[in-house]
């Protein structure tokens, strides 16, 4: 009887605070346009189907809903976020939990099976420090899931500060985008190796940001012009 008048209590004021909220979100659906995430996604739910991880770890969750999308698939999961880097402060996420922790010197404990990090990277500075915090932090054999833009050749410190750049003029932190000597360093430097790599063209000019956005965007080989990259990293 308790745990049912709990659950009746908690679906009340969770209508009350939230149907407001979803309501708004239902009328914006569609008109912030088409992004990257539906990419990046199905590349890391592929890598949770296939390695069934007992414990994930998602890196700079932010107020999305990946970390309660892999909860409702089963898997038992960790979202943190370094909440005064980019958002200025506390922050809510109304699907899931959120720790606040620094991975470039995380405190937090234990090991995982798998660590998410989707379209974060880019805009973490010491990117060299959050590759390792999350590596230090697998287990052994344990997989990294990333995604950011990618150029093969050419690393830009801030996509947005580009001339020619779409979007971000405004923004107050930065949008590296890495190339194939960043990724070679953290790999070595984090004893980790990549087992799984895909390159995505999301843009219509060189470089992310660049140019409009091509709908759908598609997946491309190594050679071809691309902008956004996924990986698998597993550690040593």
């Amino acid at each position: 009887m308790l745990r049912s008048l709990t659950a009746s209590l908690y679906a009340t004021l969770g209508n009350w605070y939230l149907a407001p909220v979803l309501l708004r979100d239902w009328r914006r659906s569609g008109t912030l346009g088409i992004n990257e995430r539906a990419m990046e996604y199905e590349f890391a739910l592929r890598w949770l189907w296939r390695t069934c991880p007992a414990a994930v770890l998602d890196v700079g969750s932010g107020k999305s809903s990946w970390p309660h999308l892999m909860a409702a698939c089963g898997f038992q999961v960790t979202a943190s976020d370094q909440k005064r880097a980019r958002w200025g402060g506390e922050f809510f996420n109304r699907h899931y939990h959120v720790v606040s922790d620094d991975i470039t010197q995380s405190r937090l404990a234990g090991s995982y099976d798998l660590v998410t990090c989707i379209s974060v990277l880019e805009h973490i500075p010491d990117y060299r420090s959050a590759v390792n915090g999350m590596l230090s932090l697998l287990s052994p054999g344990g997989h990294l899931v990333m995604s950011f833009p990618y150029n093969e050749s050419t690393y830009v410190r801030n996509a947005y500060e580009l001339p020619e750049a779409g979007y971000g003029k405004e923004r107050s932190y930065v949008c590296q985008v890495f190339s194939r000597n960043e990724l070679r360093e953290v790999t070595e430097n984090g004893h980790g190796r990549i087992v799984d790599q895909e390159y995505y063209e999301v843009f219509s000019g060189e470089l992310w940001t660049c140019g409009h956005r091509l709908r759908p965007p598609r997946r491309v080989g190594e050679t071809d012009r691309h902008h956004l990259t996924c990986v698998a990293m597993q550690k040593a």
